[in-house]
C-alpha cells in the first residue's frame, strides 16, 4: 500500500510547492505533479498515476478543485481510482475519504445524483430533439450533394460505376453507394 499525492496548478506561472509540502506532510510516498489546465480532459501526470494504482493504494489531494472540475469529472476519477482497489482522500474535504464508510456513502450518493442529473439532461436533449425536428430542423452533417447532383451522381454511376462518379462529384464512393440505395427506395 503506498500513499500517492496528486498535486495540479493551473498554469505554467503558479507553483505546486505548498501542494507538495502539504501532502508529503500528511505522508504521501510519491508524486505526481503537473500544471495544466483542470478542464483539460489529457492530464499526462494523472493518467501515469490512474495507470501505476494498486489494489490498496490511497490517492491523496490536498483540495478537491485540484483534482476535478466538475461532480461528474470527480465521480468518474474516483470510479476509476476504485476499480483499481484504491481509495481516495482529499485533505481539506474530509468527507472526500473512500477509505471511511461515511466517506463510500457520500461518493455513492453525489454519484446518484450526478447519474439523476445526466438521465434528465439526456430527457431534455430528446425532447428538444424532437421539438426541433418537428419544426423541421435537420441534424447532422450537411449533405455533400444537393438533390439535382445526387440524380446527376446515380444517371453517372449506372453509366460508368461508383468509382468514376465518386471521381467526378468529388465525394468518397461510400457516398454514391449510400445515394444510389436512398434513389432506389423511392
Amino acid at each position: 500500500m503506498s500513499l500517492i499525492g496528486y498535486a495540479r496548478v493551473s498554469t505554467q506561472d503558479q507553483t505546486l510547492e505548498a501542494q507538495k509540502e502539504a501532502l508529503l506532510n500528511a505522508g504521501a510516498d510519491l508524486l505526481f505533479t503537473e500544471k495544466v489546465s483542470g478542464a483539460k480532459r489529457d492530464r499526462p501526470e494523472l493518467n501515469a498515476m490512474l495507470a501505476n494504482l494498486q489494489p490498496g493504494d490511497i490517492v491523496l489531494v490536498t483540495r478537491l478543485d485540484r483534482f476535478a472540475r466538475s461532480t461528474l469529472d470527480m465521480l468518474t476519477l474516483t470510479e476509476a481510482i476504485t476499480t483499481k482497489g484504491a481509495a481516495f482522500r482529499s485533505l481539506a474535504e474530509p468527507w472526500a475519504d473512500t477509505t471511511t464508510p461515511h466517506g463510500r456513502m457520500i461518493v455513492t450518493v453525489l454519484a446518484g445524483v450526478a447519474e439523476f442529473e445526466r438521465s434528465l439532461i439526456r430527457q431534455r436533449t430528446g425532447e428538444g430533439r424532437k421539438r426541433a425536428q418537428a419544426q423541421g430542423v435537420r441534424f447532422g452533417r450537411p449533405p455533400a450533394l444537393t438533390p439535382k447532383q445526387e440524380a446527376e451522381a446515380v444517371r453517372i454511376a449506372k453509366d460508368k460505376g461508383n468509382k468514376y462518379a465518386a471521381e467526378i462529384m468529388g465525394v468518397s464512393i461510400a457516398t454514391i453507394e449510400r445515394i444510389k440505395s436512398k434513389a432506389s427506395v423511392y
